[in-house]
Formats: structure tokens, sequence, C-alpha cells
């Protein structure tokens, strides 16, 4: 899989599909910490990493921050292998944008892209679907699975364009995937700053409906933004 991005070597919009493609010098760009929103990036996933799985790999139900229905035996350990994929699809789609992977190791860059899709994206939304029924919020089962169908179907796209070697249209689908598998995260992050606020009393309710519906929206417009924004460069690197 070849998740591209800006200034690290996205073919040309107008290049055929079985072209020949060349390669920028290895050593142009900068490194993944000296880019801002890769950074930014990084910051995000260790944030995932830590926020969610020390709660639900302590093996206490209790610590699920999603309420657990007493008539589903399995709620929490299908939550803990649903959040465990999850975060699993957030650290090999980072790889996908380390640019230093995708020139000097293009093996791994192909290896961690094809564990995003079959071992993190679809066993991950398959298990949301199995939680689906169980969700508390009013509105939020058809968000969620709004969120899930989209998903997959913008990972399986990007997918396609990759193996007919139509880079650019992948470099857009896989943004996009990538946007969505960041759905959770504004949500864990108003969580943390309405129950830490002083004077602000917001239920768990209204906090998940917001973060099944909000999240993935403003990520999947600000993606669209940045891939307007960045196309023609893009499209001009590689020739």
């Amino acid at each position: 899989m070849t998740q591209h991005a800006e200034g690290t070597g996205a073919p040309a919009a107008g290049a055929g599909p079985r072209e020949p493609r060349t390669r920028p010098a290895s050593g142009g760009g900068p490194l993944w910490w000296q880019s801002p929103w890769l950074a930014g990036l990084g910051v995000v996933v260790v944030f995932n990493l830590l926020y969610a799985l020390p709660r639900y790999l302590s093996g206490d139900p209790k610590r699920s921050r999603i309420p657990l229905d007493p008539g589903f035996p399995a709620h929490f350990t299908v939550l803990v292998a649903h959040v465990l994929f999850g975060n699993l699809a957030l650290v090999t789609v980072f790889l996908q944008l380390l640019p230093w992977i995708r020139r000097h190791h293009p093996r791994v860059h192909r290896v961690s892209g094809r564990v995003y899709v079959f071992a993190a994206v679809l066993p991950s939304t398959a298990l949301a679907f199995v939680l689906l029924p169980y969700d508390t919020a009013p509105f939020g089962e058809f968000g969620l699975a709004l969120t899930g169908v989209l998903w997959i179907a913008t990972t399986l796209i990007g997918l396609r364009a990759a193996r007919a070697r139509r880079y650019v249209d992948h470099r857009r689908w896989m943004v996009y995937s990538f946007a969505i598998s960041l759905g959770t995260t504004w949500g864990r992050v108003l969580s943390e700053l309405l129950q830490t606020y002083p004077g602000v009393h917001v239920g768990l309710g209204f906090i998940l409906e917001l973060s099944n519906w909000g999240s993935w929206v403003i990520n999947l417009v600000i993606a669209h933004w940045w891939l307007e924004r960045t196309a023609p460069r893009a499209a001009q690197l590689v020739r």
C-alpha cells in the first residue's frame, strides 16, 4: 500500500497506469518530526495508545469508557478487541505516512499497508458492527454504522487504486480512510476536556453522540481541504 502525502513522491495525475515511476532524491524533504502535520499525527497516535490501551488491557470492565450491557457477557471482550485493532490501524497508517520508510524501505511500507487493511480496518469494523446494537447514544447507532461503511469503502477503494497503480487516486482515498480512522479521537479529547473543566457537567451520552457524528465528519472535511490544497504539488512531484 502506498500512502502518498505532500512532498513524499506521489505520482503525477496524468501518468499512465503502467508507466515506470521515478523518485525524488532520497535525502530530500524534512524528517517526519520536522513536519508539523506528521509530528501532530504522531502525537495523536501516542495519545490514543496511552488513553485507550491501559484502560482496556487492564482487564477491568469497570474501567470501560463505554457503558457495558449486562445482557451481553462478551461485551467487554469484544470491546477490548475492537480497541486493539483500532489502535493497530492508527499505528500502521502512521507508518504509511512516513516518507523515510516509503523511500528507503518500500517493503515495510507495503507490508504495513496490508496490515492496516486486513488486520486492522476490516476486523475493527466488523467488531464495531457487533457492538452497534449496544450503543447507548440515541442516534449513535446510525452514526457508527455509517462510519464503519465509509471506513471500509474508502480503504478498499484506495487499495484497488494502488493495485491498479493509480497512485494519485490511491493517495486521495487513503487520506480519507485515515481521516475516518481518527473518528473517535476528537471524542476522547472532548471527553477529557469536558470532564476536567471546572463547572462543566456534560453527560456521557452527549459526548458519545458528538463523537459518533462530529469527529469523522470534521476529519473528512479537513482531509478534503488538505487534498485540494496539496493536489497540484503532489501531481508534479513524479512524472
